[in-house]
């Protein structure tokens, strides 16, 4: 979801002319993407360092949102947008510092789960605080027991309220020590909690130097100009959708074996205001899949700027035509002390349903269902050989849903915006050994477009001199193992995920306990198929046969294409005469 197209595109204004504006908004991106880039420099986790699990972004003096950097997650975009400017309108403005910094991680607050902490600055200039810099790190470590079958969220680690982590200037050293006692890999913790503090201060740095350069006193009515555009951009984007109102009803998997969700919205157009409401959507639930109000908006927005606005900027603007209203108590607004910790098992979903809310209204806009909703997370834990203690978490992608346009990706982690952790990487944080790690064939869902291939990755844990010290633990949330991503307007489904410990289903709800030499298999699911299979170009079968994308047997079976097996060439003749009668051999 780009968030650093052009501003001048949007609409006319006499405050700035359009020259200096668009070079004012391209800076207040380079800002906030140079903060982003420190912390790939400075960060100790893999997750941020690789898979760029952080946002960060600076807001006006009244806290609303202005930039966003470039990588930004979506989840926490959205949910912050919302979270940051209550954070900042929280504490009286006279009560700002200069060298103020805040940390937090308020799941209600926040983006959903404790293990999105924020650290939260003021910028100071000519003695006043002219706006807020804050970023959001997923800490991989946050103590608490990491499994998705957690009842409370007193279970899942350490709840941060709103304390300051500097006093004009001067480190709480009492706050770090709270939070390396509570968490197994504190050097590791307090390490990226200081890398988010440097963001900030690189964000600080920037803005004053902008406001110096530029003769500006505050960036308050640049805001006004850079939010007003973006608004109409947005408004602009909605009043493309058909007025009406559109209803859909989805289910997802509960972990484990726990009961089904039921998702109920009814998404209503009217002009350039979009409202989606979730009455009727089930209440909310005793594991770690309810998500708060803010990330289910995130999702939600995500859906529909991602859809039809992609290119504007992520800020206050964005997300004034966006309303939404929930229940509370609801699995989409929960009510504390409820279990969060995997909240992206159910949030992730929203941007789809969203998607599958509007298909008929606008079905080259949206994409069918993809494996890498939700995305793959798995935390592995426990003791080297030496006795030292070892956390990691990667997020793994599945196959894209194909579009009216273009193929799925593969390995894509949507609509979550990350990246998959390089296999040196892992091996180099943890004891454990990655044997392989590649697409799966047949995967993805048959279509005009096909869906994106899921992947597989087999790891074992050595039973040599480098064995762990005892049990290495495995907590994965993730879903797709009963309900595979389906395809649209006639598109297959894609493959079903699938966790084994050795040639066994394990139970991905709750920790799994491994011992040396054992081998764990995870295969992420593939993204469903777009339109007729029948109407994809042989050849590009065939290509997807010669890059084991598609098997021999399922060209033929789910496209009606012959491919010939010496030459893996079309057999034209067969393929007319399958397609034809219109129908092929019953699918695996």
């Amino acid at each position: 979801m780009p968030n650093n197209g052009g501003i001048n595109n949007i609409s006319n204004s006499n405050k700035f002319d359009p020259i200096t504006l668009e070079i004012l908004w391209r800076r207040l991106v380079s800002i906030v993407d140079e903060a982003d880039a420190s912390v790939a420099r400075t960060a100790f986790s893999s997750l941020l360092r690789d898979a760029h699990d952080y946002t960060c972004m600076f807001t006006d003096s009244r806290g609303q949102e202005l930039v966003q950097g470039t990588f930004c997650t979506p989840g926490q975009a959205g949910a912050m947008a919302l979270g940051v400017k209550k954070m900042v309108n929280s504490i009286d403005m006279d009560a700002y510092r200069p060298g103020d910094v805040y940390i937090i991680n308020d799941p209600w607050l926040l983006a959903g789960h404790l293990n999105d902490v924020c650290v939260m600055s003021p910028i100071f200039y000519k003695q006043r605080p002219v706006a807020f810099t804050a970023c959001v790190f997923h800490h991989s470590d946050i103590g608490g027991r990491v499994a998705s079958d957690n009842r409370e969220v007193y279970e899942e680690g350490i709840f941060i309220p709103t304390l300051k982590l500097y006093d004009a200037g001067v480190l709480n050293e009492e706050v770090l020590k709270m939070i390396r006692w509570n968490v197994r890999t504190p050097e590791e913790v307090t390490g990226d909690i200081r890398s988010q503090v440097a963001a900030n201060h690189v964000c600080a740095e920037k803005v004053i130097e902008m406001l110096e350069d530029e003769g500006l006193e505050t960036l308050d009515e640049l805001a006004d100009e850079i939010i007003d555009r973006t608004e109409k951009s947005m408004r602009g984007a909605i009043a493309g959708i058909p007025n009406g109102v559109y209803p859909y009803e989805g289910i997802i998997e509960g972990a484990g074996k726990r009961k089904d969700i039921t998702i109920k919205m009814t998404v209503k157009v009217k002009d350039s205001d979009i409202h989606i409401d979730f009455d009727g959507t089930s209440s909310q639930v005793d594991w770690g899949g309810n998500v708060v109000y803010n990330f289910t908006y995130a999702y939600v927005f995500m859906a529909i700027k991602s859809a039809f606005d992609p290119d504007i900027p992520i800020n206050e603007g964005a997300i004034r035509p966006v309303r939404m209203t929930a229940p509370e108590g609801t699995v989409v607004n929960c009510k504390f002390p409820a279990a969060v910790a995997a909240r992206m098992q159910i949030g992730h979903f929203m941007t789809e349903m969203v998607f599958k809310a509007l298909a008929k209204a606008t079905p080259d806009n949206i994409i069918a269902e993809s494996g890498g909703t939700p995305a793959q997370t798995n935390i592995f834990y426990g003791k080297r050989a030496s006795g030292s203690a070892w956390l990691t978490m990667i997020i793994r992608g599945g196959g894209l849903g194909a579009s009216s346009r273009m193929d799925g990706h593969h390995c894509a982690i949507f609509p979550a915006n990350g990246a998959n952790t390089p296999v040196e990487i892992f091996e180099s944080d943890t004891p454990l050994i990655v044997e392989e790690r590649g697409l799966v064939c047949d995967s993805g869902g048959a279509g005009k477009m096909r869906g994106g291939l899921g992947r597989k990755m087999i790891i074992r844990v050595p039973d040599d001199e480098t064995a762990p010290s005892g049990p290495t633990s495995i907590a994965i949330q993730a879903g797709r193992f009963k309900y595979a991503p389906q395809g649209m307007f006639g598109g297959g489904p894609g493959a079903g995920a699938k966790f084994m410990v050795g040639d066994k289903p394990a139970d991905p709800s709750g920790l799994t306990l491994c011992q040396p030499g054992d081998v764990i298999k995870f295969y992420s699911a593939g993204g469903g198929g777009y339109g007729d299979p029948f109407l994809r170009d042989p050849q590009a079968v065939a290509d997807d046969v010669l890059n084991e994308y598609v098997s021999i047997e399922r060209a033929r079976t789910d496209y009606g294409v012959v491919i010939d097996p010496a030459t893996l060439s079309v057999n034209l003749e067969e393929t007319d005469k399958i397609r034809a009668a219109g129908k092929a051999e019953n699918s695996p």
